[in-house]
């Protein structure tokens, strides 16, 4: 078992604490957090054990898990692998590009593992039809949120859509070639709303929208390809698969036929794949502990964060 350690007890962290001391691949030694208030809070209700410095918690075990604000990110990081430990990090990976990159370099100069929190990987939904997404012409997303003032700090763009930015990129097989995007500060001081399009060299177009000031949730994506559509609701973990095939000379009483203008039929026939049931944050973090354990390549790694926010930085640029 790991010895892991969690930086930041906030809501996300608490979140984190509770599934590391549930795990069997984990081994939770505790926890600090900058507020000395909130921290004693934890400890009292939860039992975690606080350590009153970062640098005594990092000592103290082999996996750093960062669940501190993203401007904290690249300190925190820093000071881990300094000291030889393997970091899990929240996404966004950090404040910027520039930092990122670095947090790389430092990274492979140490030869430790690190992955990126972009949590929708493990999504069941999304496990469930990734092997049906082969080379999409067409993406759109919606991700909507109603208005939390926690978060508001960034723009919507890295506190929600970044998550869709990740699994398009880790869909698309092929480099982005223009970005254009809007977007609008309605409460906050930085984008509350944003629309991105990314077109990439290989033709491939994605749309993508994401509000934190929405009426309803919503985190949905869809995939067209050649002779599919694919749908992935995120949020109530449900996916739907839409295939087409040639039509067979005598189609069944119950058959879904379509024929176009050249006279060309093809049948409609819905493949929906189950569906497993698992816990996301907990998947991510033990898939990272195998990573480390079997000396593989994590899931997300940090060149997968580092490109995300890169993006993600070029579509702020673009308001």
């Amino acid at each position: 078992m790991l010895k892991v350690g969690v930086l930041g007890a906030g809501h996300l962290g608490k979140i984190h604490l509770r599934l590391l001391k549930q795990s069997e691949k984990y081994k939770l030694v505790g926890f600090y957090d900058a507020d000395k208030v909130n921290a004693q809070k934890v400890e009292a209700e939860f039992g975690y054990k606080y350590f009153d410095s970062i640098e005594s918690l990092i000592e103290a075990v082999d996996v750093v898990d960062i669940v501190t604000p993203t401007l904290s990110h690249y300190e925190c990081a820093k000071q881990a692998i300094a000291k030889g430990k393997h970091i899990f990090i929240e996404k966004p990976i950090t404040n910027t590009v520039e930092e990122a990159e670095h947090i790389r370099e430092l990274l492979a100069k140490h030869n430790l593992r690190g992955q990126v929190g972009h949590v929708e990987r493990f999504n069941p939904a999304f496990l469930a039809v990734k092997n049906d997404i082969k080379a999409p012409m067409f993406i759109e997303t919606h991700r909507l949120a109603e208005f939390n003032p926690r978060g508001t700090d960034v723009p919507v763009v890295l506190d929600l859509m970044i998550h869709d930015i990740d699994i398009i990129l880790s869909i698309v097989k092929s480099k982005v070639k223009s970005i254009s995007a809007s977007g609008v500060a309605v409460i906050s001081d930085t984008p509350d709303i944003a629309n991105a399009r990314l077109e990439f060299e290989n033709g491939c177009v994605a749309n993508l929208t994401a509000s934190r000031i929405s009426l309803k949730k919503m985190r949905k994506a869809r995939f067209f390809q050649k002779d599919a559509y694919i749908s992935v609701d995120f949020l109530t973990k449900k996916c739907e698969v839409v295939k087409m095939k040639d039509a067979p000379e005598t189609p069944g009483d119950f058959d879904m036929v379509l024929q176009n203008a050249e006279g060309v039929k093809k049948q409609i026939y819905f493949d929906n794949p189950k569906v497993a049931d698992n816990n996301s944050i907990l998947d991510e973090l033990e898939t990272f502990a195998d990573a480390i354990n079997n000396n593989t390549t994590p899931v997300v790694t940090l060149h997968d964060g580092t490109e995300a926010l890169r993006i993600a930085t070029q579509i702020i640029a673009c308001f």
